[in-house]
């Protein structure tokens, strides 16, 4: 009896534990590491891809090449999993915070070797992480966000890995323009939505040249009636999401009628409620008007008599951009319309043709708190490069503006946090030491790589910039992209914002700690008799 073997788990269930999971998640993580190393820096590789359905994407945007890999190992999941959290929450580092949690489990697998228990690591590394962001408090700098050429120069360095030097100064100060525009401050609290109130607008052809930031909005719509006017001076807007069309019924709607007067009773009726809602707008005088729904013949015909334009469905999005803008307020009923839901802060109306579409404008608002960026570009492909760029370049500017404190670029940062680690470790006791210590080694993965990118000497410059970090006075120096020399990036004038620095650390230490927990994978497999019948299996990690 006590020989026997007892079966727990089902035939199709597939099971590794101790540490063969380990080593195979820390191999899945440095395998996707490797994947988008040569993504880092001003002299970073392209990746071009082709997604499942054909199209092609060219970037060395982290983020953008992982979101397009297909894998299947678990642990390669939740690291794809942190560059998409990285690029949601501050848009920048993507590639950074996946080199840099492979590096993080890539350090940890020697001591794993020695039999040292995981959990021993992770307390090392849960204090490393807080002795980080101390030291990473204490080497920022606060920034004036009112002076133009110093932002700029901070989204300048923080985008200039990504874009080639025709789009950069023109990204740069497209982002900062349109940043500027959508900052509200309200009872002492800021509020930078780009989401929604700053929309990108792709339209192919042109010069990327002829690429800016409208003040105010465009949409993808002509006006609903050839003969109602295309060009109007400081418009009165009145923006609808009620419909100007008779009530349908629901579903089928049956009327029975006895007499011929009946009818044509009935469709007077329609066309009196349609001819009321009207004259509800028509009281006020506008010029233009939005609808979220549709507007019926008779309506456009009642709206063009009394010389007022009309645009219909639009997006809930634009609506409220429109409203944003202009200081319009979108009223839901006809009926309820007064003068402070008009807006008059437009400047220009106008319909233009760009290519063969129509294009509505509203554009030069006093004071807009929403606005439009509109791209040309040759292609569709050089388009979606540029829109992602600029994202990065708007999340940068956003993330400054919130929180104005720098630190230094280029790996410098790093370095000083190695350095401040390794002086920490001399005065710890106990074994907890060199996992500690091994954090310090792994920071200066970011330097060794940008040394690796630019194909200078990696071992010859990475034993320098430790010297150098040891000096007082030297915690800004780092690597030059450009030239793989090593530089102060005060002179240079390289930055990055605080906050994106903090999240990459946060997000790759506890990522390593994350995956050094794990000690067991069970996989169960579908049967195909289960997927014909639609059977509860297990969850599948292939």
């Amino acid at each position: 009896m006590l020989g026997r073997q007892v079966v727990v788990l089902s035939q199709n269930v597939k099971r590794e534990s101790g540490r063969r999971v380990q080593q195979g998640n820390i191999s899945a993580a440095k395998t996707i590491a490797d994947v988008i190393r040569t993504c880092l820096g001003p002299r970073a590789m392209m990746k071009m891809l082709l997604d499942p359905m054909g199209g092609i994407v060219m970037t060395n945007d982290g983020n953008a090449i992982l979101r397009e890999i297909q894998v299947q190992h678990p642990a390669a999941k939740s690291m794809i999993e942190i560059s998409r959290t990285q690029d949601e929450e501050v848009g920048d580092g993507t590639t950074s915070v996946i080199i840099l949690a492979g590096e993080m489990l890539s350090v940890a697998e020697q001591y794993l070797e020695q039999q040292m228990h995981p959990s021993v690591i992770i307390g090392a590394y849960h204090q490393a992480l807080d002795d980080m962001i101390t030291t990473l408090e204490e080497l920022s700098t606060p920034v004036d966000i009112n002076n133009r050429d110093l932002m700029l120069k901070i989204i300048n360095s923080a985008i200039n890995t990504k874009v080639n030097n025709l789009q950069l100064e023109l990204a740069c100060s497209i982002a900062l323009d349109a940043v500027k525009t959508v900052e509200l401050e309200e009872n002492g609290r800021k509020e930078i939505d780009i989401k929604k109130y700053a929309k990108i607008e792709k339209v192919p052809g042109g010069f990327i040249h002829d690429s800016c930031v409208l003040r105010g909005v465009m949409l993808n719509k002509d006006v609903t009636h050839s003969r109602m006017r295309r060009n109007i001076k400081s418009p009165r807007i009145v923006l609808l999401d009620c419909s100007l069309e008779y009530k349908k019924g629901e579903s089928q709607t049956d009327i029975e009628i006895t007499r011929e007067e009946d009818f044509t009773h009935i469709l007077q009726m329609e066309e009196n409620y349609i001819q009321q809602i009207c004259e509800d707008i028509i009281r006020l005088k506008p010029d233009l008007l939005f609808s979220e729904k549709g507007i019926s013949d008779l309506a456009i015909h009642y709206l063009m008599k009394a010389n007022i334009s009309a645009i219909r469905r639009i997006r809930k999005s634009d609506s409220n951009r429109i409203a944003r803008a202009c200081g319009a307020r979108v009223v839901s009923r006809t009926d309820e319309l007064t003068e402070e839901d008009v807006g008059t802060r437009a400047g220009q109306f106008e319909v233009k043709k760009i290519g063969d579409e129509y294009f509505a404008f509203v554009t030069e608002c006093k004071d807009p708190k929403a606005c439009t960026i509109l791209l040309r570009g040759a292609s569709k492909e050089i388009l979606a490069e540029v829109e992602r760029n600029l994202q990065d370049a708007m999340q940068v500017t956003r993330n400054v503006l919130l929180d104005p404190r720098l630190v230094p670029g280029g790996g410098a940062v790093e370095m000083a946090v190695a350095h401040a680690l390794i002086e920490k470790s001399k005065t710890m006791t106990g074994v907890e030491q060199w996992p500690y210590r091994a954090v310090a080694n792994a920071l200066e993965v970011i330097p060794r790589t940008l040394i690796q990118n630019c194909g200078a000497s990696t071992i010859r410059l990475l034993t320098s910039l430790r010297a150098k970090h040891t000096q007082e006075g030297c915690q800004t120096w780092g690597v030059n992209g450009e030239t793989g020399a090593l530089a102060d990036m005060k002179e240079l004038g390289i930055w990055e914002p605080l906050t994106v620095k903090s999240q990459t650390f946060k997000t790759s230490v506890e990522t390593a700690i994350l995956l050094l927990r794990i000690d067991d994978i069970v996989s169960g497999h579908k049967s195909k008799k289960d997927s014909n019948q639609g059977g509860e299996g297990d969850a599948a990690y292939n």
